[in-house]
C-alpha cells in the first residue's frame, strides 16, 4: 500500500485551514448590508471553482469528436460525477441550474449588486482575456490576485496540481467556512437571503460531502506512487488556501469601510 495518501495534505494545510477558519470575517457579517459585500466578492470564487472545474474535465475526459477514451475511466467517473453536480444541480424550486447562476439569483434576492460580475462576463464574451477583464471592471484587488492565481494554475500547472487546488483549496474547505455563517443568516435575515441560505446549504452537502470525496478520490489517482507529484499537490494546496485568505482579508477590509 502506498505511503502517499490524502491526509499528508490534510495535515500540511492545517495552519491555513485554521487561520481562515478563525477567521475575523464571520464575525464582522453582522448585517444584511455586510452580506452585501461578501456576495459581491465571493460570486468571483463561485465563478473560477467552474472554470478550474471544466479545465480538469477537459484533461481528465474526452471532449472531441471524434470520441476517443481518454484516462483511466475512475478518474472520468470521478471528474463528471462533479461537473454534473455543479453545472446542473437543482435551484430552490426544483429546477436544474447551475451553482454560479443560483447564486446570481441569491445576490439577486439579498440587494447585492451583480454589476461587476456580469459585466465581467460580458467583456469576456466579447474576447477579453481574464487578466484584462478583470482590470476593465475595476475589480477589487483581492478579487484580482484570488482569480489570477487559479488561472495561473489553470493554464501553468498539470493536471494533479490542479486537482489538488480544486479539492483541498476550494471543496474541502466549504463546510467548516459556511455552516456558522447560515445558521446567523437563518436566524437574522430569513426572508431576504433565504436563497443564499439555500446555495450554502446545497453546497455544505453535495461539496463539502460528497465532492471532497470524489475530489480526494481524484488526486490519489493522479498523485498515485510520486512522491514529486504529492510535494507538488501539498504545495498547490497550501497556495489556494493563502488565496483565499487574501480574499477574506479584502472582504473584511470592505466592510469596515461599509460600517464607517
Amino acid at each position: 500500500m502506498s505511503t502517499y495518501n490524502t491526509e499528508l495534505i490534510r495535515e500540511a494545510i492545517q495552519p491555513v485551514r485554521k487561520a481562515l477558519t478563525a477567521h475575523p470575517l464571520y464575525a464582522t457579517m453582522r448585517s444584511i448590508s455586510d452580506i452585501r459585500v461578501f456576495m459581491k466578492y465571493h460570486v468571483f470564487a463561485v465563478w473560477d471553482f467552474m472554470s478550474l472545474l471544466k479545465s480538469l474535465q477537459l484533461q481528465l475526459t474526452c471532449t472531441d469528436i471524434p470520441w476517443i477514451p481518454k484516462g483511466s475511466a475512475a478518474t472520468r467517473f470521478l471528474i463528471n460525477e462533479i461537473v454534473t453536480g455543479e453545472e446542473s444541480d437543482v435551484d430552490q424550486n426544483g429546477q436544474r441550474v447551475s451553482h454560479y447562476e443560483l447564486y446570481l439569483t441569491a445576490m439577486e434576492q439579498a440587494g447585492a449588486s451583480s454589476e461587476v460580475i456580469r459585466e465581467y462576463m460580458h467583456y469576456l464574451n466579447n474576447g477579453y482575456t481574464v487578466q484584462t477583464a478583470l482590470v476593465a471592471v475595476n475589480a477589487p484587488a483581492a478579487v484580482q490576485q484570488f482569480v489570477q492565481y487559479t488561472f495561473d494554475v489553470v493554464q501553468h500547472e498539470p493536471v494533479h496540481v490542479q486537482a489538488a487546488v480544486f479539492t483541498f483549496g476550494r471543496e474541502d474547505l466549504i463546510p467548516d467556512i459556511f455552516m456558522p455563517i447560515v445558521s446567523d443568516l437563518d436566524k437574522q435575515f430569513p426572508e431576504q437571503v433565504s436563497i443564499f441560505k439555500y446555495y450554502l446549504e446545497r453546497h455544505i452537502e453535495v461539496d463539502g460531502d460528497h465532492h471532497s470525496l470524489l475530489g480526494m478520490e481524484m488526486v490519489r489517482e493522479l498523485c498515485g506512487d510520486d512522491p514529486k507529484k504529492w510535494e507538488e499537490a501539498i504545495d498547490a494546496a497550501k497556495k489556494g488556501l493563502e488565496m483565499r485568505l487574501v480574499l477574506w482579508d479584502g472582504i473584511t477590509s470592505d466592510m469596515a469601510l461599509h460600517t464607517n
